[in-house]
């Protein structure tokens, strides 16, 4: 589950995998196709696809806190920073 603000969400398996790889590598780049590949276990045009719909949940959810942000670098993979205060 993920909880913002008292706010507490039950996640999917994916959702918390995903979540679990970019909090482990907090303010690190993510390689897209390494991912994939953990996740996944494939890294065919539909499972992309199917990472890029959990990156949208997962960013709708972290709105409640707009410091936490999942950032794109294009071409590469994906970050999460936090702003700093």
């Amino acid at each position: 589950s993920l909880t913002i603000n008292n706010n507490t969400r039950q996640l999917t398996a994916k959702e918390c995998d995903l979540l679990r790889m970019f909090a482990v590598n907090f303010n690190q780049l993510i390689d897209r196709n390494s991912t994939l590949q953990k996740i996944w276990k494939d890294d065919s045009y539909f499972a992309a696809r199917s990472m890029d719909v959990y990156i949208t949940r997962l960013r709708k959810y972290l709105r409640e806190d707009p410091s936490v942000k999942i950032i794109n670098v294009h071409g590469v993979g994906f970050k999460l920073t936090q702003d700093k205060e």
